[in-house]
């Protein structure tokens, strides 16, 4: 497996990690996705035998947490679930109490969401496992910002005949709910890390204050965002993280901002569209494009699978910590 020059302990977010370490985890998930694929039926390898995985979910999750467990084992790793409703924090313990009774049980790799940004990052502080943030607030959700890069380069490799093809100069589109999005904030880190170019597009009031200062393009007009673009990112309007109203109505943002096929025109023929899940099917994204001939949703939610894999395989076995 290529997994020389990887030395991180953890994976907290793409904040610290380089245009290379980003490039080694895509470079590494087409052997998984290879192992998905087998026709034989046996789709697992010894890499992670004995070692165990904890997926730790204080928030809700369907595809990040399934991703994660299947990754686990087809690497072929115990694995152990836990909620907020079924650990001890609902008894007044501490994460760090917490997670020290989870390592004396000899885990090794944690998984964990949490509705509180940092988390992770003072997890990972303290403690041997190896942890991956599985999404932390409105902060970052490193894997989906990389399976999302991952997706888009297989696609263009594709479309270009060229198996070396970067991300270097394409132009990407992210409409939506951007305010409430830590999956907004991974993308426009990694995706600009690997040369690409970003615009937002949504209501001034869902894009957070100074955004453009992470050198993104931002404006309100959904034709402006998607002309000449190589894809069309929609976010879910997530109306639960919302304290108050921030538009008139559904009914005025499907008007101006949903991504369907009159305004899918605006965009090259050529162009993806792209959606995190879970899709509110007929706002941000109608059904018609959701399940289109350039949507490649499922195949994110494919390729998810590989590239937690590929970091989980990357952070046991890279050679090391920092």
């Amino acid at each position: 497996m290529a997994d020389g020059g990887w030395s991180r302990k953890d994976l907290i977010g793409i904040e610290a990690l380089s245009r290379d370490e980003i490039t080694l985890i895509l470079d590494t998930a087409p052997q998984f996705a290879a192992i998905s694929e087998r026709s034989s039926g046996i789709k697992k390898v010894p890499l992670l035998k004995g070692r165990l995985v904890v997926n730790w979910f204080y928030e809700p999750s369907t595809r990040t947490r399934n991703s994660f467990e299947l990754a686990a084992k087809r690497l072929s790793a115990d694995t152990l679930a836990m909620t907020a409703a079924s650990s001890s924090s609902v008894k007044g313990e501490t994460l760090h109490d917490t997670l020290a009774n989870i390592e004396a049980i000899h885990a090794d790799v944690i998984v964990i969401r949490h509705g509180c940004a940092g988390v992770p990052h003072i997890l990972a502080d303290r403690h041997a496992s190896h942890i991956i943030n599985a999404g932390d607030g409105r902060h970052e959700h490193p894997t989906q910002a990389l399976l999302d890069a991952y997706t888009i380069r297989k696609q263009l490799r594709l479309r270009l005949g060229d198996p070396e093809a970067t991300l270097d100069g394409l132009k990407v589109a992210i409409v939506g709910d951007v305010e409430h999005s830590r999956v907004a904030r991974s993308n426009i880190l990694c995706l600009k890390r690997l040369g690409a170019e970003v615009r937002l597009c949504g209501p001034s009031t869902l894009m957070p204050q100074g955004i453009a200062q992470m050198g993104v393009q931002v404006t309100a007009n959904l034709e402006e965002a998607l002309a000449d673009v190589d894809v069309v990112y929609t976010l879910r309007l997530q109306l639960e993280r919302q304290a108050k109203a921030l538009f008139p109505s559904l009914r005025e943002y499907i008007r101006l901002f949903q991504v369907n096929t009159a305004t899918m025109r605006y965009a090259p023929e050529h162009a993806l569209v792209m959606h995190p899940g879970p899709i509110n099917r007929d706002v941000e994204l109608s059904s018609e494009v959701a399940d289109g001939e350039r949507s490649v949703i499922l195949d994110q939610v494919s390729n998810g699978v590989a590239i937690r894999m590929a970091v989980m395989h990357l952070l046991v076995n890279g050679g090391g910590q920092e």
